[in-house]
Order: C-alpha cells, then structure tokens, then sequence
C-alpha cells in the first residue's frame, strides 16, 4: 500500500498572487485588524481590504474575529454581514454577492488535498455566494461550490454540491430539505 509522503508536497502550480512582501504585510495587518476585535470599527477595515485589492460594495459589515486569506482574491457585493470569527479562505476567488448573511464561525474553504496522491496535492475551487443567499453559523462551503442566490446553508452543515435557488439545505453532505419561500 502506497502511504502519503508530506516530504515530496508541492503546492505547484498554485499561485496565490500579490509578492511575498504583500503576503506577509497581509499577515500582520489580517491578524491585527481583522482577527482580533481590537478596531472593530468597520469602514476602517473595508479601507484596508480594498487598498490590498479586495472588491468591497457598499454598507457591508464585517464583525470581528473574521481571518480572511489573501484579499486581493475577493469580491463582496453591497448589504452584505460577515459575522463574527468567520474564515474566509480565499486561496483563489471568492465572490460574494449583495445582500449575503455569512454568520458566525462559517468557514468558506477554497482548498483541500488530493488525498489519493502520494504527494497530497493542493485542489482549488472558486467559491460563489450570490446574492441573498444565507451561510447558517458554523457551517462550510467547500472548494468549487456555487451557492445559488436565495439559498440557504442551514447551521453547522456542509456544502459539497452546489446549491439551487431559493431552496435550503442541511446536514453533512448538505441536502436539500424544503423550498425557501421569502414574504
């Protein structure tokens, strides 16, 4: 039986983009700013996610304890809360619609590994979130999934199939439980 060998990974030929000197700039200010509620005031952290490159609309809110990896792969439409110790794992794009609740503790993971390879290879995947859909607290979207606008992710689910719209879904896998009917 062949047995994984960490000593031979090579993440190649993942490109995270921004110079090393951006990257761990990055670091220090996502751990200060961001991760920590020591400046919870909010325009002051859309100011700096957008002077790293980040896409960011108008009136969204992130809370504090979010870690975001790598703003300058991410896009948030307008109306949009970020709760608190959210971890947005922008390895490659994250687009965010408008009028998106991602709550508390959610994990939106653009990675994994290939655990059928020796080497255990980084796989990547786009995340999508349009607009209106809704990420319960503690739930996670993984790589290359698209939730479609108005879909819900229910509380401490999974997502490992794309969501349709205007239904909800639960468990781990995710599954479609009932339509989500909005009065």
């Amino acid at each position: 039986m062949q047995q994984t060998n960490l000593s031979t990974y090579n993440n190649h030929p993942y490109n995270p983009g921004g110079n090393a000197l951006k990257r761990i700039l990055w670091h220090y200010v996502n751990a200060i700013f961001f991760k920590t509620g020591l400046l919870p005031i909010n325009g002051f952290k859309i100011a700096i996610l957008r002077l790293f490159g980040g896409k960011i609309g108008k009136n969204v809110t992130i809370k504090p304890g979010v870690n975001i990896k790598y703003p300058w792969q991410l896009t948030v439409g307008n109306n949009t809360w970020i709760g608190e110790d959210v971890w947005l794992d922008c390895l490659i794009m994250v687009t965010i619609g408008s009028n998106v609740c991602i709550s508390q503790g959610a994990m939106l993971l653009t990675g994994s590994h290939n655990y059928k390879k020796t080497t255990f290879d980084l796989i990547t995947g786009n995340i999508i979130l349009e607009d209106g859909a809704w990420i319960g607290a503690k739930a996670v979207v993984n790589q290359g999934i698209t939730v479609a606008t108005h879909a819900v992710l229910t509380t401490g689910s999974i997502a490992t199939k794309n969501l349709d719209a205007y239904s909800i879904y639960q468990g781990n896998p995710a599954v479609k439980i009932r339509d989500r009917v909005i009065s």
